[in-house]
């Protein structure tokens, strides 16, 4: 799809003007500029009249000459920055386009102008505002042409993790912990983690390992020095797993040593989410440290699916490491499945529902598939046929269904770029046991302290709510080069996060 857009700032308007095109088109090409194959044309005008600002969007069928139009007005403070009145001419003009694109297409979309990946974020921020629901709801619906179901959804969710995290909006003086363990016994089709293959690269895992234990070692001490306590600690990565038990069991005696007050930890989590690296002395290990909060992600139950996508376990290996971890004494697992893998529709995604009934997990990810900008699958389109969006929405419905019938509440949602359907990602649980440290790095109201191979941290300033980024190295030998560096890096962050607004 060839589209003109006239009367806006590119630079300025660039982005939104794109976000917004991708909801409707996967191949599109945008122009700010005039060129002779235009195939839609939009026309805006953008104007700010005392304290408000006005904008329009024509947008010209050029092929059928049909003609769309859209007007939308918003007040604003008069103490507004610059900064932020820029920010909201983004909003209104995303509005005003949003709604034309749904006139052509006929396509609604239930996100409204939504393209970011907390929804529940703001709804959290309108309630803790001291507004009502009520009034909540039709600013969600009004300002963002977000649907009445996706808000039912959002309103959920946020009172579950309000059930679950009582004191969800004063947790800002403690800290949650990431470790990263980047490695996997094959790298799915879809996925961008850091995650390299595990074999044959056991002088890297030494490496990297010896970095992470420093890492931990260096935070506690901080952590300890100054009276910070840890929220939740999640082992993810890659998978967790892919290391020896030996390798766990010194990491976990690692954490015990380091960590403050570590009776404390409300949570924590090992992703063993490959079934493969799942064996009974990984299991011990994990009794031995007192932790049971594990995830076992079967993704499908169709074997086919599986080999497409780069997964070298069986089916049966799920089921049977499942009942393995239950034997052992796991008492509260988590398990992923996506909706639109390759080659699956209603009938395949019925299956893999009814082959989890069996097993009735704690709590239940349902991810839609994400085309990931540098993953395989993107890379190689052509080879991985997925279902259309109207299928894809019917799977997500079935999800629903299936998940209120088994007694599950959704607590968590996150939404991604390139996502089949423009839906969403929506974590489940059986009542009390949602997992604190998803609700955590969704709802952002605290630092997250990312140790590891390509471990993100995010410092939350817990007075203005401001956020700083920081990654350590995707590449184990980049992160076994550097890791002491980014260490005392993260720690003078959180020297002038912490320590400064507790003064």
């Amino acid at each position: 799809m060839q589209i003109f857009i006239h009367g806006l700032d590119e630079q300025i308007f660039s982005r939104p003007i794109h976000n917004i095109t991708g909801l409707f088109f996967e191949d599109y090409k945008i122009s700010f500029t005039v060129f002779e194959d235009k195939k839609i044309e939009v026309k805006f005008s953008i104007k700010r009249i005392d304290d408000s600002i006005h904008a329009n969007a024509e947008l010209t069928d050029i092929k059928n000459q049909k003609k769309y139009l859209k007007s939308e007005s918003r007040e604003f403070s008069s103490d507004l920055s610059e900064k932020d009145i820029i920010k909201l001419e983004k909003h209104v003009v995303n509005f005003v386009y949003l709604s034309v694109l749904q006139q052509l297409t006929n396509v609604i979309q239930p996100w409204g102008i939504l393209t970011g990946i907390r929804p529940t974020k703001l709804l959290h921020k309108k309630l803790q505002s001291g507004i009502s629901v009520e009034q909540a709801h039709n600013e969600l619906r009004k300002q963002y042409l977000i649907s009445d179901e996706k808000i039912q959804l959002m309103q959920q969710i946020v009172d579950r993790q309000l059930a679950m995290i009582p004191d969800l909006y004063t947790l800002g003086k403690e800290v949650s912990i990431y470790i990263g363990i980047p490695f996997c016994p094959t790298k799915c089709a879809y996925c961008t983690f850091p995650a390299y293959a595990i074999n044959g690269r056991q002088g890297s895992v030494n490496s990297f390992l010896g970095g992470l234990h420093y890492e931990i070692r260096e935070i506690g001490r901080f952590l300890k020095e100054n009276n910070i306590n840890i929220t939740t600690v999640y082992y993810g990565g890659g998978t967790p797993t892919s290391i020896t038990a030996e390798e766990m069991d010194m990491l976990y005696e690692e954490m015990y040593e380091s960590f403050p007050n570590i009776a404390n930890i409300r949570e924590i989590t090992v992703e063993a989410g490959r079934p493969d690296t799942i064996t009974p002395e990984k299991l011990s290990v994990l009794n031995k440290w007192k932790i049971d909060r594990i995830s076992i992600n079967p993704q499908s139950y169709i074997q086919e699916t599986l080999k497409a996508i780069g997964r070298h376990h069986t089916v049966e290996e799920t089921i049977e490491k499942f009942h393995l971890a239950r034997q052992m004494d796991m008492n509260n697992i988590n398990m992923d499945l996506i909706i639109g893998l390759p080659g699956e529709g209603k009938e395949e995604f019925q299956y893999t529902l009814d082959e989890t009934e069996k097993l009735m997990p704690e709590s239940l990810t349902v991810h839609t598939l994400s085309f990931k900008r540098a993953s395989e699958m993107t890379k190689n389109k052509e080879k991985y046929k997925v279902a259309e969006r109207e299928e894809v929405t019917e799977m997500m419905e079935m999800a629903t269904k299936w998940t209120k019938n088994n007694g599950y509440v959704p607590y968590y949602l996150y939404r991604q770029k390139n996502i089949l359907g423009n839906l969403e990602n929506v974590g489940y649980a059986l009542p009390g046991q949602e997992s604190i440290y998803n609700i955590m790095i969704m709802e952002e109201q605290q630092t997250i302290i990312g140790l590891g191979c390509g471990a993100a941290s995010k410092f939350i300033d817990p007075i203005t709510g401001k956020i700083t980024h920081f990654a350590n190295p995707k590449e184990p030998k980049a992160y076994n080069d550097s890791f002491e560096k980014y260490t005392h890096d993260k720690i003078d962050l959180l020297k002038n996060l912490l320590l400064d607004s507790a003064k």
